[in-house]
């Protein structure tokens, strides 16, 4: 494994580069992190996955974006566009190291990045997404929603909802939510970001994470798995079974995803 730093028009990101266990490599991965504390509850599973992939002959970049991890830039002072940017770099880099197109790995938001980078440049991808967010507004509703908790127990006189924070993060240009300072142009690029249109010729491969056996996807995940498929895509939707790792209060494991992802991706 490989540690070094990205150069990109807004400063250094921080990466990690696993190489391929054998000479033969499969192709190569890059791996896009989800928002805020989901990344952090998330980093073990990443890193167990792209080992994984590595052990199969694949190369994995994972990429801390502008304003996260170790990356440079404040959060404050991200936006979407930078973050698109940065999607748009490492996708660059590792094609060029690997002389050919990277499978695309997206964590919930990751998936947005993804299919915002891919519409930019209209061109098909491989994509493997985890558990992926479909709507930017409404997980930046959700987002929203944590801020309303704590102030809740703050202050049970408290009367605010989500339109009162969007005014004030509107008007103060950065709003503090469990820890994070959520940018105003930041907020404004997820509310607008949505999983729908892909290139014509993509190919995806949705994994979503269930906590009980025999249960399936969500209607959504089917309904746009199909709409893909109509449009020219080629698009599958699998489940594993486990905990939901990127919310759960301490960090957690989900082997039967790294299982299903695997079997999923090319021999």
């Amino acid at each position: 494994m490989e540690a070094f730093y990205l150069p990109t028009e807004h400063g250094q990101r921080f990466c990690l580069l696993h190489g391929a266990a054998d000479a033969s490599s499969r192709g190569s991965i890059l791996y896009i992190h989800p928002f805020g504390d989901e990344m952090n509850k998330s980093r073990r599973m990443a890193a167990l996955q792209s080992r994984a992939f590595a052990q199969r002959g694949y190369q994995v970049l994972q990429i801390d974006l502008f304003g996260c991890g170790d990356s440079s830039g404040d959060f404050r002072d991200a936006t979407w566009d930078i973050w698109l940017a940065d999607v748009r770099a490492a996708w660059d880099w590792l094609a060029a190291r690997t002389r050919q197109p990277p499978w695309l790995w997206g964590l919930r938001t990751g998936c947005l990045l993804i299919d915002g980078v891919a519409r930019l440049r209209d061109t098909p991808i491989r994509a493997l997404f985890w558990q992926p967010v479909l709507s930017g507004q409404r997980f930046l509703q959700q987002f929203l929603r944590t801020r309303l908790t704590g102030d809740a127990i703050d202050d049970v006189n408290k009367r605010m909802n989500t339109a009162m924070l969007r005014e004030m993060l509107t008007r103060n240009g950065v709003l503090e939510v469990s820890g994070y300072p959520l940018g105003a142009a930041l907020a404004d690029g997820m509310a607008n970001a949505w999983l729908e249109a892909l290139p014509q010729g993509s190919e995806v491969r949705w994994l979503e994470v269930l906590p009980r056996p025999h249960l399936t996807p969500g209607e959504a995940a089917l309904r746009q798995v199909q709409t893909w498929n109509r449009e020219g895509c080629r698009a599958t939707v699998g489940t594993a079974v486990g905990p939901a790792f990127w919310q759960t209060q301490e960090i957690n494991e989900c082997p039967a995803l790294i299982t299903s992802t695997i079997s999923t991706m090319p021999r």
